[in-house]
């Protein structure tokens, strides 16, 4: 008798996840904001880019290295910022890193971690940034960034769509309730806990303070604007996501597939692009590298990965990608990520 091969795509890991996770969770990590049309959107809109497959380019030996602010990296999938990894898995971040490292990529640590994100990075052997707010306390936020430099993270990501509670109705209808992440200070009794999350204050100074006050990159996420594309890099911003926050924060936007072009176009080639939304097939990965991303995040499928087989389990969702990305630069002639530009795909009506 055969055995069966598991999980074979990303949505099969989700499919297998949503059994195994608690309905609350499940609702957590899937739902977004309000109708969650942009959910939606960000996967459906890679369908309006179609693939233009070319032969006899000599792809006998594929290479899906590239860098990143610097760093090189053995495929264009990262893992985005995602807090509680502990809801998936027991070991949580710690599985999760080392499914990282063991692919040669980066994992972008969340503020909101279910581990501190020192003993993360004491622990990890691979490539780690940090992803923080613009806090409401600014010495908090000063904290964290020499915080971030002593441990040894490579980059620091600092999340600019959260300025504002958004409304996701799953949680409401579960009576859903976040725990306080263990990197924000306890308060002592009669204390008042240290605000954590975005300042809803917040400005393009407080971004340009960002940078005056460390060495590391800084990474720009939650942009979905060539406006605002100029303004990060205008405040000093090293690299940008194009990211609606997996349409967790506000529905009925574009898709960040839609945005990508205007994104790069605005960067003008002075910072790196990268992109996060709806990613789940290697072929989704090429386009959004045709279209000008210098490489992609995943977020929801590392927690599919965990809630299947812990660290195993994020090492098979990348092995997916990676295989799929292998395929799909074959057939269209592209031995390397390099080679990879406008002309691989084409504006297509979706079917």
């Amino acid at each position: 008798m055969s055995t069966s091969p598991g999980p074979i795509n990303l949505f099969e890991f989700e499919a297998l996840a949503k059994e195994r996770l608690p309905k609350e969770e499940y609702d957590y990590i899937a739902g977004g904001a309000t109708d969650e049309i942009s959910v939606e959107r960000n996967r459906r809109a890679f369908e309006s880019w179609a693939l233009r497959p070319r032969v006899l380019g000599n792809v006998s030996a594929l290479d899906l290295s590239t860098t990143v602010l610097g760093t090189k990296v053995s495929l264009p999938v990262l893992l985005a910022p995602c807090g509680g990894h502990k809801k998936a898995h027991p070991e949580g971040e710690f599985a999760t890193y080392r499914a990282a490292a063991s692919f040669g990529t980066i994992l972008a640590v969340s503020a909101n971690a279910s581990a501190p994100f020192e003993e993360l990075a004491k622990a990890a052997t691979g490539h780690l940034w940090l992803q923080l707010y613009s806090f409401r306390d600014r010495e908090m936020t000063k904290s964290w960034l020499s915080r971030a430099k002593e441990a040894g993270y490579e980059a620091l990501c600092i999340t600019l769509d959260s300025q504002w509670p958004p409304k996701r109705e799953r949680n409401i209808r579960n009576n859903y309730k976040q725990t306080r992440g263990v990197n924000y200070p306890k308060a002592g009794p009669g204390e008042t806990p240290a605000p954590g999350g975005a300042d809803p204050a917040a400005t393009w100074k407080d971004l340009e303070w960002i940078k005056s006050q460390t060495n590391l990159p800084v990474v720009a996420k939650g942009i979905m604007t060539g406006e605002d594309v100029e303004l990060c890099a205008q405040a000093g911003a090293d690299a940008v996501i194009v990211s609606n926050h997996g349409g967790r924060h506000l529905d009925n936007t574009l898709a960040t597939i839609e945005v990508l072009s205007e994104a790069v176009a605005a960067a003008k080639g002075g910072i790196e692009i990268l992109l996060d939304g709806g990613v789940r097939r290697g072929a989704d990965v090429v386009k959004a590298l045709a279209l000008g991303a210098k490489a992609v995040f995943i977020g929801r499928p590392l927690f599919w990965g965990l809630a299947v087989d812990g660290e195993q389990g994020v090492a098979r969702v990348l092995e997916i990608l990676r295989e799929e990305i292998e395929i799909t630069m074959a057939k269209c002639g592209r031995p390397t990520v390099a080679s990879i530009d406008s002309t691989v795909v084409v504006k297509a009506p979706p079917l």
